[in-house]
């Protein structure tokens, strides 16, 4: 990682903008199927981490963690389209949001638990430093609302002004839903 967001960038993009770094694979024309087999982890990663543990955790230097998250943005879409890059927002640790047709944004137990809690900004990057331009919705089939687990590195600049930890992803394990 290479730099930090200003909150001039965090403003405008509620977090979705992210800092830049690493590499993972090329962004010219990428392989979908080559991009999918080298990020999508088939195993769940050890020790995954909330987002509230995480970022008491980081700090400004980009370290490496595992974060487990819902796919979300408190109001707004998650997704940058056309793009491999999506927020996370906590897993609720009641059951309440699991059941079918609930939304974390209309509800009000979600919206306040939610109101302090961090965001994740997740990206993977492409050889050239930039976000790999395929949309996370098709390159991982996920949606808004899957639980994921990411590794990678990360940063927490509390002088932001939303707490949000800034993430380059080099693997992703998308959890199946609870029957």
């Amino acid at each position: 990682m290479t730099g930090r967001l200003t909150r001039r960038e965090v403003g405008i993009s509620c977090g979705l903008l992210f800092a830049s770094g690493g590499a993972v694979v090329s962004a010219a024309a990428p392989d979908v199927a080559a991009v999918r087999t080298q990020l999508l982890l088939d195993a769940e990663p050890a020790g995954a981490l909330s987002l509230a543990a995480a970022k008491e955790k980081l700090t400004t230097k980009p370290q490496p963690v595992v974060i487990a998250g819902r796919i979300g943005a408190k109001g707004i879409d998650p997704f940058l389209e056309g793009k491999a890059s999506f927020s996370l927002v906590e897993i609720p640790a009641d059951d309440h949001a699991s059941k079918p047709g609930h939304d974390a944004d209309d509800c009000p137990f979600c919206k306040k638990r939610n109101a302090k809690s961090p965001l994740a900004a997740v990206q993977f990057l492409g050889a050239d430093g930039k976000p790999i331009p395929l949309d996370a919705r098709k390159l991982f089939g996920v949606a808004k609302g899957s639980d994921v687990v990411i590794r990678g590195t990360a940063i927490f600049d509390p002088n932001l002004g939303i707490p949000v930890l800034q993430v380059t992803a080099d693997g992703i394990h998308v959890r199946k839903p609870a029957k």
